[in-house]
């Protein structure tokens, strides 16, 4: 056998295959005589038939035979000769196929595309410059924080000798039926908590809900829009039958030194929740700036450090992206299959652009823990499997027996060496702290601006041309 390697890019290889005329005469003939052993001939006992009539009789079959004993081993023997690893099956070319002799006559030629990783360089990556910026914490948002705790210990006081008025909270047992399908199982909900007159309840649950009493029974109908946020109420009409079980008006605690004392965290006062709570905030203030600024590193090692990705790769990461977003929308009670072709080919475009970044990054990081001399210890894969165990509240040793299971093990010390690769960039990198940029709120004003050009540009009155002077009649 003859091979000729070609280098068609950085990740695409070429093999032109010589098969020499001797192999494919040996896989011929034992074709010929397996054929020739059970043939079934008009004239002939079977098995007694001529050679000669076998070979013509047969002869797309036997074709079909040589191909497949000769090509595969060949071609498994080329790409050993040439110590190239396939991220996918090879496609295979044969010279002439029409025309192709598989008696052995003449050599067998074809060629072969293989897809393989592309020679990478150490990236650069260090030196690089970044900005660590902190959001500021706001008094607002420790009240806020504050408020929603109260508003958790609050307690629902029933309310007496009056109906349900707008702000309390009516629990009911709920049945409906669906307008276009009476016949089928109701759906129901126990102790459905409802608070009238709030943004997230449905407007006609509160009008026909306001002046009610305890143990009072209520029918309704209720026609949900078409755009609602749940799809398997939009756009239906439903007939609701209403069990009240409880009026009652949600009243919080007084917020005072008391209320921070109640809580049981040791808190000494109010004013050391706030402090306590204000510092809890600013932590995670921190947290969120440091992974801004790993993500912002990755970025900028990404961008500096351009080469050829295998597109076999890309492909893999963009539909394992789709799978997820599919989950998603599953997750929030959305049938993939409905959703429009167009929307989701535009989504698949933008997983496909980001998938290729996720590529590039991995590789990158890659080459930095190989450059970094980065390894993982048993004791750290351990500390992880111990930090799952806590979080699942599951013993340790069923974790990892089912992490072994799952290649679950090999996942995490892939992890662990990528975040020591990412620590190690940040570690190399020019970190200047920056004041603070709300980009979300800067790029909502951006939009509004462009939007306020365009329609004054629409509304501006175009200036009329002045009309040209008449000239002054000359006298008679």
């Amino acid at each position: 056998m003859k091979t000729e390697l070609k280098e068609v890019s950085p990740t695409q290889r070429e093999i032109h295959i010589e098969i020499d005329a001797e192999t494919v005469k040996t896989a011929y003939g034992k074709a010929v005589t397996k054929y020739a052993k059970r043939a079934v001939v008009p004239g002939f006992r079977k098995g007694f038939a001529p050679a000669d009539v076998v070979k013509i009789r047969y002869k797309e079959d036997i074709r079909s035979e040589v191909l497949q004993a000769v090509i595969p081993t060949q071609v498994a023997e080329a790409i050993r000769e040439h110590d190239l690893t396939p991220l996918t099956e090879p496609h295979l070319h044969l010279e002439n196929p029409e025309t192709v002799a598989v008696n052995g006559t003449e050599p067998l030629s074809l060629h072969i595309h293989v897809e393989v990783m592309p020679e990478v360089a150490t990236p650069n990556y260090k030196g690089i410059e970044v900005t660590r910026r902190v959001r500021p914490v706001e008094d607002k948002e420790v009240e806020d924080l504050i408020n929603e705790r109260l508003t958790h210990e609050a307690a629902l006081i029933p309310v007496e000798g009056r109906g349900s008025e707008l702000g309390d909270t009516v629990v009911v047992d709920l049945s409906g039926k669906f307008d276009d399908a009476p016949d089928e199982d109701p759906i129901t909900a126990d102790d459905l908590e409802v608070v009238l007159g709030a943004e997230n309840i449905e407007a006609s649950f509160t009008d026909n809900l306001v002046g009610v009493s305890e143990d009072e029974e209520k029918e309704f109908t209720v026609a949900y829009p078409e755009n609602f946020t749940s799809e398997a109420l939009a756009g239906k009409t439903v007939h609701y039958k209403a069990k009240v079980k409880s009026v009652g008006r949600s009243e919080v605690p007084e917020l005072n030194d008391d209320w921070a004392k109640s809580l049981d965290e040791g808190y000494e006062s109010l004013a050391d929740l706030r402090t306590r709570l204000r510092a809890d905030v600013e932590k995670m203030a921190v947290a969120d700036a440091d992974a801004r600024l790993r993500n912002d590193a990755i970025a900028k090692v990404i961008e500096d450090n351009k080469f050829e990705i295998p597109s076999t790769l890309i492909e893999n990461q963009a539909r394992n992206l789709l799978n997820s977003f599919a989950h998603d929308l599953q997750q929030r009670g959305i049938d993939p299959s409905k959703v429009q072709k167009d929307f989701i080919e535009l989504a698949y475009g933008n997983m496909r652009t980001q998938a290729e970044r996720d590529v590039r990054g991995a590789i990158l990081l890659d080459k930095i823990a190989e450059a970094e001399n980065v390894s993982v210890s048993e004791t750290e894969v351990d500390e992880e499997v111990v930090k799952l165990s806590e979080y699942y509240r599951v013993p340790v040793d069923e974790v990892r027996e089912s992490l072994e299971k799952q290649g679950g093990i090999d996942n995490i010390r892939n992890n662990l060496r990528t975040r020591k690769s990412i620590e190690a960039v940040v570690s190399a990198a020019k970190v200047t702290d920056g004041e603070w940029i709300d980009e979300a709120a800067a790029l909502a004003a951006a939009s509004e601006n462009a939007t306020a050009d365009s329609t004054d540009a629409e509304e501006k009155p175009k200036k009329k041309k002045a009309a040209p002077k008449k000239k002054a009649a000359k006298e008679a």
